[in-house]
């Protein structure tokens, strides 16, 4: 495993002139996953700091979201988009700290548990500044494109993209939810008011591999890049990210979304939905950090790790490496 660890001694210099620029966001919900786990992704990710012996979390403020996974303790309602009174409820806190932090000046560092949180990150952002054009750079192996209209498994991690395009996807409708679900879905998709929260052509999938053909449909139709690991590998980490950049380029605002999946499954098996022939931890590593260094960068997001399907806390260690580089050199621009 590639350590590749900036030291508290290397770090100060930038911490003390700008640890109050950013501030961290848990999120620990994992209503919106199909496997149990991923809400004790960031204390393992904390853990994964002690053991470095780093400080990295004291460094900054933390806010902890409310969660509601006490519905886990309750039948589903809704197979369709499961427990999606609940992603609501998430949607609305967490789009209400982003909002407030990007209010105040700081940058939101958002760890969550699921993905399906991210809808209300996203939310977040353009309810602080609803003029902005916003990009968004989701490195995942996954499109996260499906509504309770076509969702092969009714989990909502599945969906948050969705919501902020305000994509049904009806022409490839194979389900017929309740009159409840469909309510609670356009409410989704109409937090802070602002619906579609961002347009097709300012989304760029990295790393993307594994997608049903209704999902396939909305990329093909609305023509969203897409920048797949042989291309990552081909082209290298540097000229992908100037590449993402340069499509993003009418963009006020950028929206780095990290899902640990986006990583191969012989490194990411502390995840959910683990897939082959992913990044390696260097390209993921060397590629936000690249990124990070980008003024219009707003907000930066690691999402899906599960301890309880690792060993020996790897994918968590992997992803605070990630993470404390990244954080580094965002606080260097």
């Amino acid at each position: 495993m590639n350590k590749h660890v900036i030291s508290d001694f290397q770090q100060l210099p930038y911490l003390r002139r700008s640890m109050r620029n950013i501030k961290i966001i848990e999120v620990k919900s994992e209503i919106g996953a199909g496997t149990r786990g991923a809400s004790l992704g960031i204390d393992a990710i904390q853990i994964a700091a002690l053991d470095f012996m780093s400080s990295f979390f004291v460094n900054f403020p933390t806010e902890q979201v409310e969660t509601e996974n006490k519905l886990l303790y309750e039948p589903v309602q809704s197979p369709y988009a499961k427990r999606i009174h609940g992603v609501l409820t998430m949607y609305e806190r967490v789009a209400k700290s982003v909002a407030d932090t990007l209010r105040s000046g700081l940058f939101p560092l958002v760890l969550a548990g699921d993905h399906s949180t991210a809808g209300g990150t996203i939310a977040g952002i353009r309810m602080a500044k609803p003029k902005n054009r916003l990009g968004v750079v989701w490195i995942d192996a996954h499109a996260d494109l499906h509504s309770p209209y076509t969702t092969p498994s009714g989990n909502m991690h599945g969906m948050p993209l969705a919501t902020a395009l305000a994509e049904d996807n009806k022409e490839n409708q194979v389900h017929n939810p309740d009159e409840k679900t469909i309510g609670l879905w356009n409410q989704l998709k109409n937090i802070g008011k602002i619906s579609p929260k961002i347009r097709p052509e300012d989304i760029v999938f990295i790393a993307l591999r594994d997608f049903e053909k209704e999902e396939e449909y909305i990329i093909k139709k609305s023509n969203i890049k897409v920048i797949p690991v042989q291309e990552v590998r081909r082209k290298g980490v540097e000229n992908v990210v100037r590449q993402t950049l340069m499509h993003l380029s009418n963009c006020d605002d950028i929206y780095v979304s990290f899902d640990v999946d986006c990583l191969d499954s012989s490194i990411s098996r502390g995840t959910g939905t683990p897939v082959s022939n992913g990044l390696r931890e260097r390209e993921a590593e060397d590629m936000l950090a690249s990124f990070m260094q980008n003024h219009k960068i707003c907000c930066f997001e690691v999402t899906e790790v599960n301890p309880t399907l690792d060993k020996e806390n790897l994918m968590a260690e992997i992803a605070f490496n990630i993470l404390q580089r990244s954080v580094n050199l965002l606080l260097m621009n």
